[in-house]
């Protein structure tokens, strides 16, 4: 490992941003350049994440630039896109930086539908990336110390900003990495480093021995708080990394201590203090000796220290000959003064300096959902301003046909169509008649049943995921960590028991407007037939000439104009209600950027007081003179009945005329509803699309993250051990480190798997092996006479006797302990299977057929055989000597 500690990166899998995304932008923007901007914006999103994160980076500041820009990026378009699980849901998977994993379980990765945790994990390879750079620096000339200081401070900085930000971000437990614990105590050792390159930037400099020791003590500091958060901390020792590290940093803490000595030693000869300065310089040299002994594989203090000697016997030497000044004891010493010049980069986007924001005309998230609600209330304020005009004229309509004006004054002849009527009924006869209300009528049931079908649809999406979720939870336990899909779900399912509230609301509606039309079919019915038929249809009656040129008839005529004209200013009036237009956004952008927050209420209603308080004094003066005419008209009315000759014939007509005109101002409104109806319905119908692919994303991104939760579940399974845990032999286990000393941290051995530190492995006794079994005495079965216990002459003696096979198999016969080499040379002559239970047979020498010589050359019965063109080896023992 290098002298300074780098961090490596972390790996995500590939992610695509575009489909989601616009997907988002075509279905909240009209189409247009607008939009067509915004979708090049996520097309250079998505470019910008493949070159922070789909390719190797090199060690340079323009790849750090990439990865920043990245960052600032996702930090300027968290808040313009609803970035969320049950809304725009896009699943970001990443690789623990430190833990490999295994052979078969691969390593430790996390997905979450979280912008906050895509900005960690790119924040963390922002830090990890400047650790790398500063660590390739050259460390000879100011300008490498400058980098290396400005990016170890800046790794510092973007780790403290993740320990204090990655739990809020996740709402969950993130991976170790990037868990407070991991990532403060990086930014603790990044800290030590940039104050350790000060201190180098101080020595070069040539500067006072009194700043240097300070600097040198201060870095020492840092080291030491590095190593207890390592130390200290249970869950990281247990990486490979730290495992690294530790030895580092000790070593590093005890090199900063001796030269803080060795500059102080410089101070203490200037005063005159020789003793301190002996003392000083002793400590120094202890420290370095530590090192040397423990940790030069991983720092080389070799110029450090013969520094160290060399001022060390020239003090002693002075002081011995010269001064004799007492040497006192290093706790006697005074403390070293600190200088701390380094401080983590507070991390405020943007951080790339050549940033800019793709999504720049985009306007935030909190701004479009004020301007939705602002549009809510708008529409609000323009439907009752209308609706009141409409309630107003149809007010009017309902009180003149039960007068049966304008046709009263018409029908003065008494057996011809009065002229109102007649432009009724050719009105109807344009607008298509009864032909065109029962063709709406038979759409209606139609387009409700879409609707209805497309609900239903949707709804059973997150029920089969749901269910499907609940069955994995309910087999998994607790190891089915995600959030539930009924939680996710709520807000969808109160979206939908909204839209079938409404779908049960319009059900209503189309019944009462279909029980009108029942009502008033006759007289429509009426209506739509020719002239001729239509005025065979109506009662005759007696003649009322008379009353032609009479004064009230006169005035009842202007009023009805005076109506009329009433009238077509609300038709006018309600042209420019619905026309009123203005840019709400640059209120609330104004609101966002001085206050941090809208409040939406508070403004909409200020601004919309604004817009239409003089539309609604208009419109309530209109009332007031409607209210006035029609009184009126009732009046005059009054006086012109009196004057009629009233007979049955009169009434019959006149009764026929008030249903005719009924039915045709009933007509105009059922068609009006009619065509609301419709328009509502194919409206609904694609904001039931938009919630269906709603639906249909995030149970598709549940399913997606489903798939990866249970690989990464089997994965877990496969890690976990296949067999009981045994315990280890006495012989084979060390002992334990003892206890850090309240003086500072105990300097780790020269390498640490998966245990504490403690002594140097030269120190320690070697661990015994058993002792060898001692040799069986072993009688042939089936032998010659010859005594096993007396060889005959000129048999070798040097071959080992057989040994008693074992009760039961004892493994291989050269097994690997702790602290022994793993492998050793199979000694001659012997033989591996007689430690194995199953060959327990004695040797049986070679019984010739009668009648049959032995083999050439072999010697007599009784004597071993000797290897062919082999000496006699000398007896080995079962394990190696040391």
């Amino acid at each position: 490992m290098a002298t300074f500690i780098s961090v490596p990166l972390k790996k995500s899998s590939e992610v695509d941003l575009v489909k989601p995304l616009s997907k988002f932008v075509t279905a909240t923007y009209p189409a247009g350049e607008e939009q067509t901007e915004y979708i090049r914006a996520v097309e250079e999103l998505n470019k910008l994440r493949k070159n922070a994160l789909g390719r190797p980076l090199d060690k340079h500041e323009s790849s750090l630039e990439i990865v920043l820009r990245y960052y600032d990026q996702l930090c300027a378009v968290e808040p313009k896109f609803p970035f969320s699980e049950n809304q725009l849901c896009l699943t970001f998977t990443w690789k623990d930086a430190f833990d490999k994993g295994s052979l078969f379980g691969g390593s430790v990765k996390l997905a979450l539908a979280s912008l906050g945790y895509e900005k960690t994990c790119v924040l963390f390879n922002a830090a990890a990336l400047a650790s790398q750079i500063a660590s390739e620096q050259n460390l000879d000339n100011d300008e490498g110390l400058k980098t290396a200081a400005k990016y170890y401070q800046l790794a510092s900085g973007a780790f403290s900003h993740i320990k204090d930000t990655v739990l809020s971000a996740l709402n969950r437990e993130p991976t170790m990495d990037i868990s407070p614990e991991t990532v403060g105590t990086l930014s603790l050792i990044m800290l030590a480093q940039a104050q350790e390159v000060f201190f180098l930037k101080a020595t070069s400099d040539k500067m006072k021995d009194a700043v240097i020791a300070k600097l040198a003590n201060q870095a020492a500091d840092f080291y030491s708080d590095a190593f207890k958060q390592c130390q200290y901390k249970d869950n990281l020792p247990k990486y490979f990394y730290f495992q690294e590290v530790l030895p580092v940093l000790a070593a590093k803490h005890c090199i900063m201590q001796a030269n803080a000595e060795l500059h102080q030693s410089v101070l203490a000869k200037q005063k005159k203090r020789f003793g301190e300065e002996i003392a000083r310089l002793q400590h120094a040299a202890e420290l370095v000796k530590t090192v040397a002994s423990r940790y030069d594989e991983y720092v080389s203090v070799k110029d450090l220290t013969d520094r160290i000697n060399r001022s060390l016997t020239a003090a002693k030497k002075d002081n011995d000959f010269i001064y004799h000044d007492r040497v006192p004891e290093v706790k006697d010493l005074e403390h070293i003064g600190k200088a701390a010049l380094v401080k983590a980069t507070a991390i405020t986007p943007p951080l790339s300096q050549k940033f800019t924001d793709v999504f720049e005309k985009m306007v935030p998230m909190a701004v479009q959902q004020s301007m939705g609600v602002y549009g809510q209330r708008k529409a609000e304020t323009v439907n009752r301003l209308v609706g009141t005009m409409r309630e107003a004229t149809n007010l009017c309509n309902g009180v003149l046909a039960s007068l049966n004006l304008p046709a009263a004054l018409e029908d003065l002849s008494g057996d011809s169509i009065p002229q109102s009527i007649a432009e009724k009924a050719r009105s109807i006869v344009q607008q298509g008649g009864l032909q065109s209300i029962e063709q709406l009528i038979k759409d209606l049931p139609e387009l409700l049943t879409r609707n209805r079908e497309i609900l239903d649809e949707s709804l059973k999406m997150l029920d089969d995921e749901e269910t499907t979720d609940n069955e994995l939870r309910s087999k998994f336990n607790q190891r089915w960590n995600r959030t539930p899909s009924g939680d996710l779900y709520k807000p969808l399912r109160t979206e939908g028991a909204n839209f079938r509230s409404v779908l049960d609301k319009a059900v209503q509606a189309d019944q009462v407007v279909r029980d009108r039309y029942n009502t008033h079919c006759d007289m429509i019915a009426l209506l739509c037939k020719p002239e001729s038929e239509l005025n065979a249809a109506i009662p005759s009656a007696n003649p009322t000439k008379t009353l032609q040129g009479s004064e009230v008839v006169s005035v009842l005529r202007a009023q009805l104009a005076q109506l009329d004209e009433l009238k077509k200013e609300r038709e006018t009036l309600e042209g420019e209600i619905k026309g009123v237009t203005f840019d709400m956004s640059t209120v609330f952008l104004t609101a966002l950027a001085q206050d941090g927050a809208i409040n939406e209420e508070q403004l909409s209603m200020a601004q919309l007081d604004q817009l239409y308080s003089a539309y609604n004094q208009r419109v309530q003066a209109s009332l007031r003179t409607q209210e006035q005419v029609l009184g009126q008209v009732q009046t005059s009315h009054q006086e012109f009945s009196s004057l009629k000759q009233s007979n049955t014939e009169a009434n019959q007509r006149e009764e026929v005329l008030k249903k005719l005109a009924a039915a045709h101002d009933s007509y105009v409104e059922i068609s009006s509803n009619l065509r609301e109806g419709t328009k509502f319905y194919n409206d609904l119908t694609e904001i039931l699309l938009k919630f269906q692919n709603k639906c249909s994303d995030i149970v598709f991104a549940r399913k997606t993250e489903r798939d990866e939760l249970l690989k990464e579940l089997q994965q877990s399974i496969a890690r976990e051990p296949s067999a009981p845990s045994f315990n280890v032999p006495a012989y084979q286990s060390t002992p334990a480190a003892p206890a850090p000393g309240p003086g500072g941290p105990t300097p780790a051995p020269r390498t640490v798997f998966n245990q504490p530190p403690q002594q140097p492995q030269q120190n320690q006794p070697k661990p015994q092996p058993p002792a060898r079994p001692p040799p069986p005495a072993f009688t042939p079965q089936a032998a010659s006479s010859t005594p096993t216990n007396a060889p005959p002459a000129g048999t070798p003696t040097n071959n080992p006797p057989p040994m008693v096979p074992p009760s039961q198999a004892q493994g291989p016969p050269y097994p690997s302990y702790q602290g022994y080499p793993g492998f050793f040379q199979m000694p001659m002559g012997y033989n591996p299977y007689a430690s194995y239970g199953q060959y327990n047979m004695p040797y049986m020498q070679y019984q010739g057929a009668p009648g049959q010589g032995g083999y050439p050359g072999a010697p007599p019965a009784g004597q071993p055989q000797p290897y062919p063109g082999y000496p006699p080896q000398p007896q080995q023992p079962y394990y190696p000597q040391q």
